[in-house]
């Protein structure tokens, strides 16, 4: 089956929207790929970027960690939760385990590849998982260790299993066994976005020994190793790494790590697509994306850079927000939503850039172009 895929690689760590500000024209300061307009488009309660008349592709799948996550872990015994206000106060559903305000990136994907919003693996049942599931787990890595001081998650070995679990599914209900299966599987995007836990809750953690097992080369090429599909974004400028840090200041020995990992990744994503012809692998480079809107937040419309919309402690970034915590009101204007993820705003951007942006950003070509490719 995997060698017919039409296979997708999204390296993503942080992620942005548009929703609700005044009609505003944002104009990219490199290369004019960077899709923006005026308005940008809403999301969740708002409308999103609009989904197609017909889908572009027949389903979607995603692995993941919180950045994706839209339920997975809800019923886990777990500290990883959002399924609670004031998580999901600007979504049209309200809470329901995402980690933002609204959207996150691959809910804007699959809008704009005309696709409904993606279930999760617990509520992926009767005909809800023939456009696809979300697996992606909060707290989950590429390493099945990482992120055990949140207990409940589902790193990305058991979300194949998972998946698999939905093949059989899919399969039974539809008859015919995998032959009738394998030409929509053949046409569906795989969406894989994981490794930010590798290094946030594993590799930097003090309880964890890992950085006295591996120096930084050594433990990217670990990760690698391990899951040659993932990729790291910037997660210098979160809000938890700036107040950790005690001078209030973004973090380069964090940058100093992930620029490496992702320069490995992007190596692997074209030897494997010289491997495998019959698949397609795309990089789509967040790191690009988020350090620029970062280094010019006005130019796209944000004035907070440096703390969350809700949280607890400096910057909002020691605690992430506590159930039915009162946010900031002007959220369109914040990059991040709490200690660590970025508000619908920025979600919805990111997955615009990942859809239609240019070979500086999605290498070697776009979600859009892949949807359309034929081996």
């Amino acid at each position: 089956m995997a060698r017919h895929a039409v296979l997708m690689l999204l390296v993503v760590v942080m992620s942005w929207n548009w929703g609700g500000a005044a009609a505003q024209v944002f104009r990219p300061p490199w290369n004019g790929t960077f899709p923006m307009g005026p308005g940008g488009g809403g999301a969740g309660s708002v409308g999103g970027g609009g989904a197609a008349a017909a889908a572009s592709v027949p389903a979607m799948f995603v692995f993941g960690d919180s950045l994706t996550d839209n339920g997975n872990n809800n019923d886990m015994t777990s500290l990883a939760k959002a399924n609670y206000l004031p998580y999901g106060i600007d979504f049209a559903g309200g809470p329901t385990g995402r980690f933002s305000n609204g959207y996150t990136m691959v809910d804007e994907i699959a809008e704009l590849l005309g696709l409904p919003l993606l279930p999760s693996h617990n509520d992926a049942t009767g005909d809800a998982a023939l456009h696809g599931v979300n697996y992606a787990s909060a707290a989950a890595g590429i390493l099945d260790n990482t992120g055990q001081n949140f207990v409940g998650r589902s790193p990305f070995n058991q979300q194949i299993k998972n998946f698999e679990a939905t093949l059989q599914q899919i399969s039974g209900k539809l008859g015919g066994g995998a032959g009738k299966l394998a030409p929509s599987l053949a046409r569906s995007i795989f969406y894989v976005g994981m490794g930010s836990n590798d290094y946030l809750n594993n590799y930097l953690m003090p309880n964890y020994n890992t950085r006295n097992e591996y120096n930084g080369d050594q433990y990217s090429t670990l990760l690698v190793q391990q899951f040659v599909i993932a990729g790291v974004g910037s997660m210098a400028c979160i809000p938890n790494m700036r107040a950790r840090n005690p001078a209030n200041m973004c973090s380069p020995d964090v940058d100093d790590l992930i620029i490496p990992f992702n320069s490995k990744v992007k190596s692997m994503v074209n030897t494997l697509n010289v491997n495998l012809p019959r698949a397609k692998f795309i990089f789509v480079d967040t790191y690009a994306m988020i350090s620029e809107v970062l280094r010019n937040p006005w130019s796209y419309g944000f004035s907070v850079v440096d703390r969350g919309c809700c949280g607890i402690g400096r910057n909002r970034g020691m605690i992430t927000c506590l159930p039915f915590q009162r946010p900031c009101l002007n959220r369109n204007t914040y990059i991040f939503w709490d200690a660590f993820h970025p508000t619908e705003r920025v979600n919805i951007l990111l997955g615009k850039a990942a859809y239609s942006g240019g070979a500086d950003l999605v290498h070697p070509m776009n979600i859009q172009q892949l949807a359309a490719w034929q081996p």
